[in-house]
């Protein structure tokens, strides 16, 4: 399967080498010992970072202990058998990827993320997946040449999805279920709240086919466990220090999960 990604300065397709990749203006962007590229060009590499190293070597060994392993089984069961290329939007440290590659070989596997860090420890998982660094307002891939894609947690980019996309493509875009870390939230807060499972405003590029829900109560089995969740959470910007306190001083938590899997497809106004 050809690459589908191009240049980011000048929208050329990019050639792969050892060396990483290029196009036929010249301009090339080198492969890092990982073997990730960074198409993260012009200014915008200076000013955008992403998380740190060290929240993503925590993130890692959260999703590494299978938390979520139960959401990765329900996206795999998701996606179309059809195969093609996939690729997974905001990637984080590749969790996902990985997962997804060991069960559903007929895709090949593309993922980025705004985080070098992220993009790093996702590279060192050699899943066969091809992984760069790149904005998610501005994605470095070729028009109308994505077979699915994934989106968990991460801003939705309706005009940028769609683009990307072929005419039948397939977006799984994953929120927060009604009652998703309610067992955190009974900890950092007096009168806990359900999410609303809002979806995310598609402009009308996409039509929504399915909606999947996946629960399971996870035990999570350390003060760092819990520490790391709380932090992947919006929850961490917005608790004050009493609640944040109440769960440092805890060394298990028992918390429902809770997830819906939106499974669109793209329309043909783009």
């Amino acid at each position: 399967m050809t690459d589908i990604r191009i240049c980011p300065v000048c929208g050329e397709k990019l050639n792969s080498s050892p060396r990483g990749l290029f196009c036929s203006r010249g301009h090339s962007f080198d492969r890092a010992k990982e073997g990730y590229v960074n198409l993260l060009g012009g200014s915008k590499k200076g000013s955008l970072r992403g998380d740190s190293r060290e929240m993503a070597v925590s993130r890692r060994a959260f999703l590494n202990r299978g938390y979520y392993a139960h959401l990765a089984a329900g996206v795999a069961s998701a996606l179309p058998d059809r195969g093609g290329s996939l690729l997974d939007i905001c990637c984080g440290e590749g969790y996902y990827t990985e997962q997804l590659s060991a069960v559903r070989p007929e895709y090949k596997f593309f993922g980025f993320d705004i985080s070098k860090e992220m993009v790093r420890l996702a590279a060192k998982r050699r899943c066969g997946a091809e992984f760069f660094v790149a904005n998610l307002g501005s994605i470095p891939v070729e028009e109308g040449s994505v077979d699915a894609a994934i989106h968990l947690f991460a801003p939705f980019n309706a005009p940028e999805f769609a683009r990307v996309l072929k005419k039948d493509g397939v977006l799984l875009s994953v929120v927060p279920g009604r009652d998703h870390l309610m067992g955190l939230k009974q900890v950092l807060y007096e009168k806990p709240y359900p999410n609303d499972e809002a979806e995310p405003d598609t402009r009308g590029l996409f039509t929504l086919t399915d909606k999947l829900r996946v629960k399971k109560t996870v035990t999570l089995t350390s003060a760092e466990d819990i520490g790391t969740l709380f932090q992947m959470t919006p929850y961490y910007f917005k608790t004050g220090v009493s609640g944040a306190e109440k769960l440092k001083e805890l060394s298990t938590l028992e918390t429902e999960t809770d997830f819906i899997i939106l499974v669109y497809r793209r329309g043909d106004r783009v």
